[in-house]
């Protein structure tokens, strides 16, 4: 038999259980603002734009009285004539300053590319194996000291053209920084790491991913980083030598004109493009760079 339980209405209300309030919660503070530290900003800013104008004066000073150097505001009027239009073309060897610089960096990064390529796995496997080190280390440390030029003309006799002879000569010079930075990187790595490998039964290839890489990364990219400023010297030089399109050949030939702005103009163009490319270098070495 069933039994049924009947409550009056205010026992129903007095057992019934509240519903829980849901208070908002309370607003996070704002962090304070910090205020602009003057002094910091103008000790970062003030020395190189110091040293700018100290340049600037100096070159205005010795060009006062005229001369074959310009000076400061006539080559100014040049840059700005210049780059009113980079990227003109009137023909195969009349293009504007923008092409150049861009052809150029092409040819930098054909033949930096091809230096990582063979220079990186390299420098791992002298690093790696100490019969491969005492094999190849005699050979870096006698063509290693040849001037990048000189590999020029055998690169003019092997391509045929002056193009592929570029960034032969770009190869050549970019590859030592990489295989030397990268060996001395894996000859680096502590023992520990390795015998921790050798205990785990770590295969070649995951020690190369898991262990090395990672430890070797920081002087991977200082290899790197030397090799894009030196392939950026070279490429100027070369370009002089061999014609064509580029900010080398572009300087040449305007001395042929005996137009003295546009190699200023030019000078300061190659400079900054290094700078740019050495910051974005150093700056993506910071990141992979961990200090204890």
């Amino acid at each position: 038999m069933v039994s049924a339980v009947f409550h009056s209405p205010g026992e129903a209300k007095a057992s019934a259980a509240p519903l829980p309030v849901h208070k908002p919660l309370p607003a996070r503070p704002k962090a304070p603002r910090q205020p602009l530290d003057v002094s910091a900003l103008l000790a970062r800013v003030l020395p190189p734009v110091l040293g700018l104008a100290l340049l600037i004066g100096l070159w205005a000073l010795l060009t006062f009285k005229g001369g074959p150097i310009p000076t400061p505001a006539a080559t100014w009027d040049s840059a700005v004539q210049l780059f009113s239009d980079p990227f003109y073309r009137k023909g195969p060897n009349d293009v504007g300053i923008g092409w150049n610089v861009l052809n150029s960096l092409q040819r930098v990064a054909l033949g930096f590319g091809l230096a990582a390529a063979v220079g990186i796995p390299l420098g791992f496997v002298i690093g790696r194996f100490e019969f491969a080190s005492r094999m190849v280390s005699p050979l870096i440390s006698l063509l290693k000291p040849v001037s990048p030029l000189a590999w020029l003309p055998i690169g003019l006799l092997v391509f045929k053209s002056a193009d592929p002879a570029a960034i032969w000569t770009i190869f050549i010079c970019s590859i030592w920084p990489m295989v030397v930075n990268t060996a001395v990187g894996v000859q680096r790595v502590p023992q520990d790491y390795l015998n921790v490998a050798r205990v785990l039964n770590l295969s070649e290839w995951k020690l190369l991913t898991r262990i090395l890489l990672p430890s070797v990364l920081p002087y991977m990219l200082t290899g790197v980083r030397l090799s894009v400023g030196t392939a950026w010297l070279v490429i100027v030089a070369a370009e002089m030598l061999t014609g064509g399109v580029g900010i080398g050949f572009w300087v040449w030939d305007e001395w042929n004109n005996l137009n003295v702005q546009h190699i200023i103009v030019a000078i300061f163009v190659i400079g900054i493009v290094g700078l740019l490319l050495e910051t974005a270098l150093v700056t993506l070495a910071k990141r992979f760079t961990f200090e204890e």
